[in-house]
């Protein structure tokens, strides 16, 4: 047993990249804070503003969300008023979602504080951790289908 927790705690992307999410997202987290935005909800309202209306499915396609989550993120946004359902693109049982002009404002106004969190958190990671995180990040982005 000693063998297998020496390989697993020693070697282990899962750990690393876990531990990694924690430390940014906390750095984000309170940075964030004052806007009454937590960052999973922040980098969502960035996705469905990129995305412009999008169903469900879409965002979470993009953002490799399980519907449980997403569903959790998307109820603290949208009781909040930052994303509302488009019902001029509805279609069937679709109803796209987009930023309100409420969302608009928050990311304008929290835009300055989210700066200095990627400051912080590429003071962390360093150059090359930075650079290696946005690479592998952006190359999953692009290569929906093979996530």
């Amino acid at each position: 047993m000693e063998e297998i927790l020496a390989e697993i705690g020693g070697t282990c992307v899962l750990m690393r990249t876990r531990l990694i999410a924690r430390v940014v997202t906390a750095i984000h987290d309170e940075a964030l804070q004052p806007f009454g935005v937590g960052a999973a909800q922040f980098v969502l309202l960035v996705v469905i503003g990129k995305l412009g209306p999008s169903s469900r499915a879409e965002i979470g396609r993009y953002h490799r969300q399980d519907r449980s989550t997403l569903s959790r993120n998307l109820k603290v946004i949208m009781t909040e008023g930052w994303v509302e359902e488009d019902p001029a693109r509805a279609h069937g049982r679709v109803r796209p979602l987009a930023l309100t002009d409420a969302g608009k404002e928050l990311l304008i106004k929290a835009t300055p504080a989210w700066r200095e969190a990627q400051a912080q958190a590429k003071k962390v990671l360093g150059q090359a951790g930075t650079v290696a995180v946005m690479d592998i990040a952006n190359n999953i982005l692009s290569k929906p289908e093979a996530v």
